[in-house]
């Protein structure tokens, strides 16, 4: 006889479930945007386009910045640049195993988290040493929001470069569809 699980049971299913979903497609939309970067010409790869990060380049390196900072700042382990417009790797083939790597790391700790410790406060310190205090969830929401953020200024830097076509979608429905999270009627 299947008893149904407590509210409380099935809503933690539901948070953990959330972020192996967020890490899932920042991996997904990762690989699809690397590999429209890696048809851009290496001037326009390099091209200064007035992004905050200038260029398709320096966006690309910064995400990975973000992400290597705050995972440090999670797990205490780990590259932890000190400034937010380092350039990590000089070449794209190098950027793009360093983003694998990464992408890998991201979802190995996800997938050993669970409700509880996604509601366990985080203790750490900005770029500037400021002291702040969250929930780790709240932290993983800023860190997949951001990667979301700045990918889709590479995707305009891509789409000003080579065209709407050569951009692929990086829409969160599209990763659902094709991950089975979504299913036509």
């Amino acid at each position: 006889m299947m008893t149904a699980a407590s509210p409380d049971a099935s809503l933690a299913r539901l948070i953990s479930r959330r972020y192996r979903d967020f890490a899932a497609y920042n991996s997904w939309g990762n690989r699809r945007l690397y590999a429209a970067a890696a048809e851009l010409s290496e001037a326009q790869y390099r091209a200064d386009r007035g992004a905050f990060f200038g260029s398709v380049h320096g966006t690309l390196n910064h995400i990975l910045v973000g992400d290597r900072m705050w995972m440090r700042r999670i797990t205490g382990a780990g590259d932890a640049p000190a400034r937010l417009d380092a350039i990590l790797f000089d070449t794209l083939p190098e950027l793009t195993l360093a983003r694998v790597a990464e992408d890998e790391r991201i979802l190995t700790y996800i997938e050993g988290l669970d409700a509880q410790a996604l509601a366990t406060d985080l203790h750490y310190a900005n770029i500037a040493g400021a002291r702040f205090v969250q929930p780790l969830a709240t932290v993983l929401d800023h860190v997949f929001n951001h990667q979301t953020h700045h990918r889709g200024q590479v995707h305009c830097l891509i789409s000003g470069h080579l065209g709407n076509a050569a951009a692929p979608s990086l829409d969160l429905i599209a990763f659902q569809r094709e991950n089975g999270l979504a299913r036509a009627e």
